[in-house]
């Protein structure tokens, strides 16, 4: 009776966790702060990452314009069917869910990755600039990346509370807000923009479905992440604790819901 009183009383709390949450693609906002676990642990940290294998560091740029080779059709069924876009990635990048990932068009292209994104699996330094191009299908927006991660994370909860970076969130909570958040993307020491379409501040802005929008992160401090869209600085995160190291030394592209993808990826070291 011990153990089934205990087992009860375990379930409802993973149910009242779940609850606590809901990710950036669907939260209404109501879910705008803080969750419950970062209010009780102000300085949560990423889960354990010793076990990550040292991977040699970019010490020249990369790029990747996502142009790949196109594959054979397959051959002809005997009810037609549509072609499906390749969900071949390359190489250099892995992910969770590949059936959310595909390379469509000469873009990476993600949809209801629910936060299981598409890592590089080269290792950057920790002075880098990080730039790309991203662009949502929907007036939603909800364009979403990470920086200096472990390089396989992905959330394991309905909300993704549990990551190893710094996470870029452009036009979450349904286009409310435009977040640049460490470790937890609803944290109470998350930095953040209201959206308001009315503004004449472009940092204010919702994103426009169809958009290409340019996207550049850099740390050159080793300490201080700063981030820009289409050269008007959004957003800095001044980090007394650094995310540096193994387990801290990884780039992702992210999606929760909408159809949203990326081009023109350039990483390149800082002195």
């Amino acid at each position: 009776m011990r153990l089934r009183s205990s087992l009860r009383w375990g379930m409802w709390g993973l149910g009242a966790a779940a609850a606590a949450c809901v990710p950036s693609g669907s939260a209404g906002p109501q879910d705008a702060g803080p969750s419950a676990a970062a209010q009780a642990h102000p300085q949560n940290t990423s889960r354990p990452t010793s076990e990550a294998p040292p991977v040699e560091v970019l010490k020249t740029p990369f790029e990747d314009n996502f142009d790949r080779p196109a594959k054979a059709a397959p051959a002809p069924a005997l009810v037609p069917m549509a072609p499906l876009p390749s969900a071949d990635l390359g190489p250099d990048w892995t992910t969770s869910a590949p059936g959310a990932w595909r390379i469509e068009g000469g873009r990476l292209c993600g949809e209801r990755a629910h936060n299981h994104g598409v890592w590089l699996r080269r290792a950057i330094p920790v002075d880098a600039r990080i730039e790309f191009d991203a662009v949502s299908d929907s007036n939603d927006g909800d364009l979403k990346a990470e920086y200096w991660g472990d390089g396989r994370s992905f959330a394991t909860s309905l909300s993704y509370t549990n990551a190893t970076s710094y996470l870029t969130i452009f036009g979450g909570w349904h286009n409310k807000f435009h977040v640049l958040a460490r470790i937890d993307e609803h944290a109470n020491d998350r930095k953040q923009i209201t959206v308001d379409p009315t503004s004449d501040d472009p940092r204010e802005k919702p994103v426009f479905a169809g958009q290409i929008y340019h996207f550049k992160v850099e740390r050159s401090d080793g300490k201080t992440v700063r981030w820009w869209v289409d050269n008007n600085e959004m957003l800095s995160y001044p980090d007394p604790a650094p995310l540096v190291g193994v387990g801290h030394d990884h780039f992702a592209f992210n999606d929760w819901e909408v159809k949203v993808c990326f081009d023109n990826v350039r990483i390149a070291p800082l002195p």
